[in-house]
């Protein structure tokens, strides 16, 4: 099986090449992240801030922003809205952006893969002053005990179905110029 598994939305366009360049960064660090031989232990372990900071020297070398730490001064906060005299009054955190090409990029792991936290952050990604682009990173595959006994979720192949049944019905009408789903 190819790695990372990626997809990128809408179906009709060419991936650009910053795409390409994403992908290549998690290609790069595959045995750090790669979730699909890994036992439900090792799995559990592999937290989104983990994968994140194996990417972050990538990303950095591609001129994205990338968050730092959980501590405050490390995060990195996106305007939504703005109240009384210019002030941000509505912001988002989210893992990195590329402000010169507009790419916000959110990373999950097992919980986001097992609690839906690709809806919530495409709908808050979609808010995002100056976001033209959006990339999502959820593990292919996500091993958990859970009673004893361990089970499965396939974050990458559920959020790709999600984004399929949204470009394709055109009832929701994203605000990006493009989507890159990237699984690892």
């Amino acid at each position: 099986m190819p790695y990372p598994l990626w997809s990128y939305f809408p179906r009709n366009v060419r991936a650009p090449e910053w795409a390409q360049q994403f992908v290549s960064v998690v290609a790069a660090i595959q045995q750090l992240t790669d979730t699909q031989p890994l036992p439900a232990e090792a799995a559990s372990a592999l937290t989104s801030d983990i994968v994140l900071s194996h990417m972050r020297p990538g990303l950095e070398t591609l001129g994205y922003v990338v968050e730092g730490s959980k501590k405050s001064a490390d995060k990195i906060h996106r305007p939504v809205l703005f109240g009384e005299n210019g002030t941000t009054d509505v912001k988002y955190e989210i893992d990195a952006f590329h402000d010169e090409l507009g790419i916000a990029v959110e990373v999950e792991a097992g919980r986001g893969a097992n609690g839906n936290a690709d809806y919530r952050d495409i709908v808050r990604t979609s808010l995002l002053l100056d976001a033209r682009f959006m990339v999502l990173v959820m593990p292919i595959v996500y091993r958990f005990k859970s009673g004893g006994k361990t089970s499965k979720t396939n974050g990458y192949s559920n959020t790709l179905k999600t984004l399929d049944a949204i470009y394709a019905s055109q009832r929701l009408k994203l605000p990006f110029e493009g989507v890159l789903l990237v699984g690892y």
